[in-house]
């Protein structure tokens, strides 16, 4: 597998990120849960992938030295725990035209996420503005007011009792757009504490579920259940459409082998299967 290998000397800890789609001009990484795409403002010290990036493009590690990189710059961002498709330019004429395409939504986005609860219909959209939490840093809240215009049109991809797997399609590019769409909707994500969401636990999905004495339980799904799936667009030099997909996680797929042994009900639309 084609794989870029960073490491953070500082924290220990080190990821092999395979490569999704390249040529010239684009660079298409899937990215891994915990790894912020770009410097946090409230903590300096953390790793990040661009970081990382410019730090072995220096160093000429050989992932950079064999593509003769000189220049990467990240088209849009993805939340720390969120995986999946993350686009990069290698030059700054590819970078405008993609941040062109992204500010007027020709960027089509397909995100899938593991959500309490369960809609009454089968499709939904939310059209709600969306501006920063003046009361909690970091953080973004509904504002139909003042917001920015928001909208993120969702499906269903398969029921389970108690919770529900969405394919989400974000018509603007606002922060934290689908976690706080999905929460003002009353369909927290799976582990998304910062919105209302709730650890994923087999204790509560089974019924005689037994942990040995001394054990201690782990959840099977403590981070935000958000992956970017797909990004479809115009390419920067011949027009062409691309389209590039991030299989589902390991960590996705085990949650929901353990929703549909214990919590489905046979309405499926389309899920990603589970494997191994």
């Amino acid at each position: 597998m084609n794989t870029i290998k960073l490491s953070a000397p500082t924290t220990k800890e080190f990821w092999e990120i395979p490569v999704l789609f390249e040529d010239e001009h684009l660079l298409a990484l899937d990215k891994p849960s915990g790894l912020l795409t770009s410097p946090d403002r409230y903590n300096l010290e953390r790793p990040n992938l661009m970081q990382l990036l410019h730090q072995g493009i220096a160093a000429k590690k050989p992932w950079s030295a064999t593509r003769g990189l000189t220049y990467l710059s990240n088209a849009h961002r993805l939340d720390a725990e969120t995986t999946g498709v993350l686009l990069l330019a290698k030059n700054k004429p590819a970078l405008i035209h993609l941040a062109n395409l992204f500010s007027i939504d020709k960027v089509q986005q397909k995100y899938f996420a593991l959500a309490s609860g369960l809609p009454s219909s089968d499709e939904f959209v939310m059209d709600a503005r969306i501006a920063s939490n003046v009361v909690e840093l970091g953080l973004m809240r509904i504002d139909n007011r003042d917001g920015m215009k928001s909208k993120t049109e969702f499906s269903i991809a398969e029921k389970f009792s108690g919770y529900v797997a969405l394919n989400c399609h974000p018509r603007s590019n606002r922060n934290h757009q689908i976690r706080i769409h999905l929460k003002h909707a009353g369909f927290p994500i799976v582990g998304d504490t910062l919105y209302g969401g709730k650890p994923l636990w087999l204790s509560r999905l089974k019924k005689d579920f037994y942990l040995k004495r001394g054990r201690e339980e782990r959840p099977l799904m403590a981070r935000v259940a958000l992956h970017s799936e797909e990004l479809c667009f115009p390419h920067t030099i011949t027009g062409e459409t691309i389209a590039i997909t991030s299989p589902i996680p390991k960590d996705l797929r085990v949650a929901l082998r353990y929703l549909r042994e214990f919590r489905g009900n046979g309405r499926t639309f389309g899920a990603p299967e589970d494997e191994e």
